[in-house]
């Protein structure tokens, strides 16, 4: 890569950090740290939303897809305009009017709130730690795709993964820790205006034009590759029931819903990110998946994700380069920022508050945080220098979080005689045979392999039977919050 390229994305880098450092004096107490002091605008939430639902595993996965599967890889980003949807309409006039009236900070709040302080500390538990999980997930995938691109050497002599990880590190924290949500969801928004337009306006276009133009890619492609069609039904259905149901229970979303004023700003937040993550982002990342294919077909199916990083290195020109690979960037640090914030607010909120510290100082509180903060996001890094699989091994934190908590958290929306002892064995029952699935202690039937099912679904489906079974054998002794239908959208909170 040329000089000019490194200049400019360590020009992006600061400016990234500079956005923290400007909210670091603005923050005053904990709701301006964790929601943003319930006054963010939708298009900032909306954008937020989907570059941390579409951040590097999605990114860079959907040209895998497209990769492998042509066209129908972008059925894998229907999934996030079902569950964007499906919150505005169902889930988010709940939520509002119940925060309406208890200024919740995180997601185990809402639990506690309809069930007891023990369903909250599990799920607080749960989702912090796959939150940590998460972040260095995010974290790795950065470094992976810099090693590859624009730091495949350094004056330290480093191995260049690990120098990468470092350098993202540094400011995905830095900003995170020093300016909170605030910082998190302005940089989230300019994070993803770089990534869509670095993308459709530069990356495809000189793509398409080095390759010799669209007629020149279609006739390199099987025909199958145009069709909506070239997907199993099974696999449809594995996206749909492991992928949708995190709009249900996702820290991140939580604290964004929580940080709209009122309803009709977050329902129209959720409705922008549904329409950026499909159809949007959706055929953007599966093309730039079947350009790669079609420039390189040599290329092996278990590489189909270095199709993209390949495509930048060989295809951009100098100072196009570093746009592009600053774009990818983007999408890596909004979702580890986000899920950073997640996996602090898990901590600070919901167990040191409520049972070490219990009613610190404003000050200690927002400083508190920012420690709070800091130290995962180290333990993240030493997670992602740890484990070389720790894609792999998000993936099963992701479907222990989904099991353990869907169908506690949908039935405490609408289920009035779902109890907080069903919620807490329905939580512990999926979680449980999600892991045991994962790590094969227990290999399921032949008849039940044969389905091709993920294990995320027979972890929901235990985990429902017990929720409704518990709560109808032991009713909660005292009456529980009912979570309320409808609210007045222009009612602030």
């Amino acid at each position: 890569m040329a000089v000019i390229d490194y200049v400019i994305f360590i020009l992006y880098l600061l400016g990234v950090f500079g956005v923290g450092v400007y909210h670091f004096f603005r923050n005053k107490d904990m709701e301006d740290y964790y929601v943003g002091n319930r006054s963010i605008k939708a298009p900032y939430v909306g954008l937020s939303i989907v570059a941390t639902d579409v951040g590097g595993g999605f990114s860079i996965g959907l040209g895998g897809v497209g990769f492998l599967m042509g066209l129908s890889g972008s059925w894998l980003l229907f999934t996030g305009l079902v569950g964007a949807w499906l919150t505005a309409v169902l889930i988010i006039p709940r939520i509002k009017i119940v925060d309406a009236s208890n200024s919740m900070l995180t997601y185990p709040d809402f639990l506690r709130h309809r069930y007891n302080n023990k369903v909250a500390l599990v799920a607080a538990i749960i989702s912090g730690f796959g939150y940590l999980g998460f972040t260095a997930a995010q974290m790795l995938a950065g470094a992976t795709l810099a090693s590859e691109t624009i730091l495949q050497s350094n004056p330290f002599g480093m191995d260049p993964k690990i120098f990468a990880l470092l350098i993202i590190a540094f400011i995905t924290i830095g900003y995170t820790v020093i300016g909170g949500l605030k910082a998190v969801i302005y940089t989230d928004a300019i994070q993803w205006c770089l990534l869509l337009g670095g993308l459709v306006f530069v990356m495809i276009p000189v793509t398409v034009f080095k390759m010799g133009g669209l007629g020149a890619i279609r006739d390199s492609l099987p025909p199958e590759f145009f069709s909506l069609t070239n997907i199993r039904p099974v696999t449809f259905f594995n996206w749909m029931i492991t992928i949708v149901p995190i709009w249900l229970v996702a820290m991140t979303l939580y604290q964004r819903m929580y940080a709209c004023s009122n309803v009709k700003e977050a329902k129209k937040a959720w409705y922008i990110a549904g329409i950026f993550e499909y159809p949007i982002m959706a055929f953007t990342g599966v093309f730039l998946g079947m350009c790669a294919r079609a420039a390189f077909p040599e290329m092996q199916a278990a590489d189909a994700e270095l199709g993209l990083p390949r495509l930048i290195r060989e295809m951009l020109p100098v100072g196009v380069t570093s746009i592009v690979i600053a774009a990818y960037f983007s999408a890596i640090m909004s979702t580890a920022d986000s899920c950073l914030m997640a996996s602090s607010g898990n901590l600070v909120t919901d167990v040191i508050e409520r049972y070490i510290w219990k009613k610190p100082g404003m000050r200690s509180s927002v400083r508190m945080s920012m420690v709070a903060t800091l130290v995962i996001g180290i333990l993240a890094v030493c997670l992602a220098v740890w484990f070389t699989t720790v894609l792999d091994a998000i993936l099963y934190a992701y479907g222990f979080l989904v099991s353990g908590l869907f169908i506690p958290t949908l039935g405490a929306y609408f289920w009035k005689r779902g109890s907080s002892t069903g919620a807490l064995a329905g939580m512990l029952t999926g979680g449980v045979v999600n892991l045991v699935l994962v790590s094969k202690l227990l290999p399921l039937p032949g008849f039940l392999t044969r389905l091709e099912f993920d294990n995320s679904v027979y972890g929901i489906v235990l985990s429902g039977i017990v929720f409704v079974a518990c709560s109808l054998l032991f009713p909660d002794t005292k009456q529980i919050a009912e979570v309320p239908a409808q609210v007045n959208e222009e009612n602030s909170v």
